[in-house]
C-alpha cells in the first residue's frame, strides 16, 4: 500500500492495539488508500486530572507533525476523548492540526472520530441514540451528558466498566454483540460504539442486518471521516456498514 494514491494519517492512542488492524481490514476494499499511524501516550480513560491531561493538545500536535512529514492527505484523531471532554475540543484540535501541518505539507485535512460520528448522526437524522462503550460509570455519564446537551436523547446504554485503555481490546466480541442487542431493544435511531480500542467494525454489518438499526463503530467512523474530508468515494466500503453508503 506504500504506493497508494491517497495517504491517511491516524493519530493513535499508545496503548491501542485494535484500530490499526481494523483499519487495514477495511482498506482491503480500497487499495488506492493507505493508512499511516503515529502514537502519543494514552494509557487510561478516567476523569482524574492525570487521565484528562493525556489529551492536552501539544503531544497530539507533535504526533501530527510526524504524519505531515509523510505528506499525508488527511490526519484523523482516532480516539473518542471529545465524547467526554466536549465536542469543541475536537473542533479546535482539527483546526490546529490543519494550521500547524501546513508548514510541512500544505492542504492536509483534519478530522476526528467524534466529529465523524456526529456528522454521521446528522446524516442519519438520528435523534434517539444508544451507546455501547468499555468505560466506567462516570465517563459514560459524561458522554451521555454531552450528547444530551447537544440535543440528542440517549434511550439506552451499556458499558463494561473498564479504565485501563489496553484492557478495552480484550472485551470479547460476544460481549460487544450482547451489549448491542441489549440497547437495540429500545429501538434507537442509531447505535454508537464509542471507543477505538474495542473493535466492532467487523460486527457492525452483521448486526445491522440482524437488528435493522445503523451501528456506528468508532474505528470505521474515523476512516469514513477522513475519506469524507477528502471527498473520496466511499462506496467500495458499503459492505462494511451502512455508514459507508451515506
Amino acid at each position: 500500500m506504500s504506493g497508494a494514491a491517497i495517504r491517511i494519517g491516524m493519530l493513535t492512542p499508545s496503548s491501542n492495539t485494535m484500530l490499526e488492524p481494523a483499519t487495514y481490514r477495511l482498506l482491503q476494499h480500497m487499495p488506492s488508500v493507505s493508512a499511516h499511524f503515529a502514537r502519543f501516550p494514552v494509557t487510561e480513560i478516567a476523569l482524574s486530572a492525570s487521565a484528562l491531561g493525556q489529551f492536552d493538545p501539544e503531544p497530539i500536535l507533535q504526533a501530527s507533525d510526524m504524519l505531515a512529514h509523510a505528506k499525508v492527505d488527511a490526519i484523523a484523531w482516532n480516539g473518542t476523548s471529545a465524547s467526554w471532554l466536549g465536542f469543541e475540543r475536537d473542533t479546535q484540535l482539527a483546526d490546529s492540526i490543519q494550521k500547524r501541518t501546513a508548514q510541512y505539507h500544505p492542504g492536509i485535512r483534519a478530522t476526528t472520530a467524534i466529529l465523524a460520528i456526529n456528522t454521521l448522526l446528522q446524516h442519519l437524522q438520528a435523534q434517539r441514540i444508544a451507546f455501547v462503550t468499555p468505560y466506567t460509570d462516570d465517563v459514560q455519564q459524561r458522554i451521555i451528558g454531552n450528547y444530551t446537551e447537544a440535543g440528542y436523547a440517549c434511550v439506552s446504554e451499556r458499558h463494561a466498566g473498564l479504565r485501563d485503555n489496553f484492557s478495552f481490546c480484550a472485551v470479547p466480541a460476544a460481549d460487544i454483540e450482547a451489549m448491542i442487542l441489549a440497547v437495540a431493544a429500545e429501538k434507537p435511531d442509531a447505535i454508537a460504539i464509542v471507543c477505538t480500542n474495542m473493535d466492532a467494525a467487523a460486527l457492525a454489518p452483521r448486526m445491522e442486518k440482524r437488528i435493522g438499526i445503523p451501528v456506528i463503530d468508532s474505528i470505521a467512523a474515523t476512516l469514513w471521516g477522513a475519506l469524507d474530508a477528502l471527498g473520496v468515494d466511499k462506496s467500495p466500503l458499503r459492505e462494511c456498514g451502512r455508514l459507508f453508503s451515506l
